[in-house]
């Protein structure tokens, strides 16, 4: 594997980059539809992000972008993990981790008690990342948000705890 940087999202076309992406890469690994859903979360994040409360990160594999996470301040004790997504070719070499320690470094940060997110039960390899980082499963939910009937998981990191 080549060199991996993680860098802010602030570039043009980071934002488009992640809209694609997932759109994409859920539709082949899962057949999926996702672009509706993170469209939203884009463009949310995009015309409400504030300086020092919202973020997101970009992994790089030799300048190409390979992987996404956002991290979103909900309110005053709570923030929120949203979009990770690594291509298959960063996979298995710690991005994925370095992501979500970005989202988790930002939270501690900025004071937060909790940080939550939520998934689906496919989706192994993140979980074992949210796992690995010390989240708990706090709730599931079916739902039909993509399409086919899936198990929705919400998670929680107890960042209170952690200092």
């Amino acid at each position: 594997m080549g060199e991996v940087t993680i860098r802010a999202m602030d570039r043009p076309g980071d934002l488009g980059w992640v809209l694609m992406a997932h759109g994409e890469r859920y539709a082949a690994e899962y057949g999926w539809d996702v672009e509706e859903v993170t469209a939203r979360i884009v463009a949310d994040h995009a015309a409400a992000r504030r300086q020092g409360r919202d973020a997101g990160w970009i992994a790089e594999l030799d300048g190409v972008r390979v992987g996404s996470v956002l991290y979103v301040w909900q309110d005053e004790r709570t923030a929120r993990l949203r979009l990770l997504l690594l291509d298959p070719a960063a996979r298995g070499h710690g991005v994925g981790r370095r992501l979500v320690a970005c989202c988790v470094d930002a939270a501690r940060a900025a004071g937060h008690d909790r940080l939550v997110l939520w998934t689906n039960e496919p989706l192994a390899a993140a979980r074992h990342l949210y796992l690995e980082a010390g989240f708990v499963l706090t709730g599931e939910e079916r739902h039909t948000e993509f399409g086919d009937e899936l198990h929705g998981q919400s998670y929680a990191l107890d960042l209170a705890a952690l200092r």
